[in-house]
């Protein structure tokens, strides 16, 4: 039999959905699963997003669109980020296939095998196979549950910078952590930039929910950066339309973009319903807008302040307050994150229902960080949330592997 490449092997399986035969069996028994393993929100798109495909006319024909993307959602685009205090214009953006592609194109656009980026852990597992993806290698600097993984300090960054450096990753607000970081800490971050010339890739896909009065400081804005900052960004999250896999990469680095289309060209275009969709988002009024976000941003507070108090009231549990983003990483007193997830699936029922979380170990790139921690998605409505919550309580009572 021919044999699997070596990329092939590397590539780590997803720690959010590797977990999911277990769920589906569990499914078959009749018992009810609590998915906060994943960020799949249950908030409803705009209307007018899902009225633009209702509203095609018939004889439309499903065309390729420019490589970049069509040129009219680029220009809405640029218009929305200047009113954000964002100087681009269409020309800064390539419209991609969600921000997983987008962040794919931008390591393979500026970076060569065996170059290294430093990302702070836990991180997005999925860095790692854009990295693997791209023959680059992930040097982790660690970020602590005990001061809710703020950004570690400029002489830990210093301290793994190597010859083969060309780049930090940040997530800001961050997924998994929910940390958001601060104008100040950005702000460190650009002296080291400046003073290594890196890059910063910086995933702002989650820029609308930041929380209890803070706001959010994109990496764009960072003067005398304007050849580093690589922007990811996504319509995934912020109108809740995973599904259309519509992402953007922007950067004033002509350099970059006029590599990156390359990689566009070679992938033909993004998709053209999720594009149509993306700009009837933004099409929407002012007032639209801000009723939209205004109600999606109380109920992610809501969900929020449950899931903190509701977990910190279990003995032996640690739940940080997240400032942004919609995801917690909780420590909990446990043996083995990963065998506690498969075992509440397998194993545990209360009521007919369990709960479906996603190990820590899989945000790690240092081995054996996070073995007593879980990320929970705040994504459900909050009866629902209610019932996870007591399960996970009464689960982590019987939990044969529990450590206090």
């Amino acid at each position: 039999m021919p044999s699997i490449s070596e990329k092939g092997n590397g590539m780590p399986s997803s720690p959010i959905r590797k977990l999911v035969p277990f769920a589906d069996e569990a499914k078959k028994r009749g018992i009810k699963v609590y998915h906060l393993n994943i960020g799949q929100p249950d908030i409803k798109a705009p209307a007018a997003a899902l009225d633009s495909l209702k509203n095609l006319d018939k004889n439309t024909i499903i065309e390729y669109t420019h490589s970049a993307g069509n040129l009219s959602y680029r220009k809405k685009l640029a218009k929305s980020y200047n009113e954000i205090g964002i100087n681009v214009t269409e020309e800064d953006i390539l419209i991609t296939t969600g921000g997983s592609e987008a962040l794919t194109f931008a390591f393979m656009s500026t970076l060569n095998a065996g170059d290294e980026i430093i990302v702070p852990e836990p991180f997005y597992a999925n860095y790692n196979a854009f990295a693997i993806m791209s023959n680059v290698v992930i040097k982790p600097i660690t970020a602590n549950i005990n001061n809710d993984f703020a950004l570690p300090s400029i002489e830990e960054f210093e301290k793994i910078i190597t010859p083969k450096t060309k780049g930090i990753i940040i997530c800001n607000p961050n997924n998994p952590t929910g940390y958001l970081y601060s104008k100040e800490e950005l702000e460190k971050l650009a002296k080291i930039v400046k003073k290594h010339d890196l890059y910063i890739y910086s995933d702002e896909v989650y820029r609308e929910f930041c929380y209890d009065g803070n706001e959010h400081f994109s990496a764009m804005k960072l003067s005398g950066l304007e050849e580093n900052v690589i922007l990811i960004d996504s319509v995934s999250k912020r109108y809740s339309m995973c599904g259309v896999r519509i992402g953007c990469l922007v950067t004033k680095n002509k350099k970059v973009i006029e590599t990156a289309l390359k990689f566009g060209q070679a992938r033909l275009c993004p998709p053209s319903f999720g594009q149509i969709t993306a700009e009837a988002a933004l099409d929407i009024t002012e007032t639209e807008k801000e009723i939209y976000f205004k109600e999606v941003y109380n109920e992610y507070i809501e969900r929020r302040n449950f899931m903190v108090t509701a977990l910190n009231e279990i003995d032996g549990v640690y739940c940080p307050k997240p400032k942004g983003a919609f995801y917690t990483v909780v420590k909990l007193p446990i043996d083995d994150a990963d065998k506690f997830a498969q075992w509440l699936l397998e194993e545990f029922e209360y009521n007919k229902q369990t709960v479906m979380v996603a190990p820590a170990t899989g945000f790690y790139n240092t081995k054996d960080l996070g073995k007593n921690e879980v990320r929970i998605a705040y994504v459900l409505k909050i009866e629902d949330l209610k019932n996870a919550v007591e399960v996970l309580k009464k689960a982590l009572k019987v939990y044969p592997g529990r450590t206090i």
